[in-house]
């Protein structure tokens, strides 16, 4: 997947001469997913924790004196040995570019299932059996993560198949060298305000009412070149 292609496609901008991360206004309104995710988290979410997190990358970015100016988000993401040398701008880069993703994998009108014959259902009954097979897996994953962290559906394109995978604090799988296709973000500023300790809940209405599978269905034609 191209630089620009994702670029486009999550809402982030990103210079090839200077990776400024800017916030991304949300495809919908703060009160559009209620109740799943209500107004009051879905605003310290998106203008409070992920504006920190743009603000902090962009801080670093303007404090670099190294070639990692010249870097895109993608890059610095990739790169195994930043996350060590460099994990303030790690950490900040990939949290702000798996928020931007993020929202994207939400809508007004989300849930059910992917289009039907469509190449990420033939994909998911393929590679995992069915449907709720996934579902499960991703559900598990989301559930089953220590902490803070996100669980991913992604694309292997060595291997050329659809995985379900789960990174912590702020990982992502293109660390791995797999694309992301959709992500569900279990940190608790996520949820907490609205359910406590109740993840499962949380889950439960991301799949059952808030999950974007048009999204994912262009992350993975994008993935897989047919776009």
């Amino acid at each position: 997947m191209t630089h620009s292609i994702v670029l486009l496609l999550i809402g982030i901008s990103v210079s090839l001469a200077s990776p400024a991360v800017e916030l991304p206004d949300l495809p919908y309104g703060y009160s559009a997913l209620s109740p799943v995710i209500s107004k009051k988290t879905l605003m310290t979410h998106h203008l409070k924790h992920h504006a920190k997190y743009v603000a902090t990358a962009n801080q670093i970015l303007n404090d670099e004196k190294l070639s990692l100016k010249e870097l895109t988000s993608e890059q610095i993401i990739k790169n195994v040995k930043l996350a060590i040398t460099h994990p303030s701008l790690f950490n900040n880069i990939a949290q702000s570019w798996n928020h931007a993703f993020y929202w994207k994998c939400m809508s007004v009108k989300g849930g059910g299932t992917p289009t039907k014959e469509s190449a990420l259902m033939n994909m998911i009954e393929r590679d995992f059996g069915s449907f709720d097979n996934l579902r499960q897996l991703m559900e598990t994953a989301a559930l089953t993560a220590f902490g803070s962290g996100w669980a991913w559906l992604g694309y292997d394109g060595k291997r050329k198949k659809l995985i379900v995978t789960k990174t912590t604090g702020a990982g992502n799988p293109m660390t791995e060298g797999i694309t992301p296709i959709l992500t569900i973000d279990v940190w608790e500023h996520a949820y907490y305000l609205d359910y406590q300790e109740k993840r499962n809940a949380y889950v439960k209405g991301f799949f059952d009412k808030l999950v974007n599978w048009s999204f994912a269905e262009e992350s993975l034609e994008l993935a897989i070149g047919k776009k």
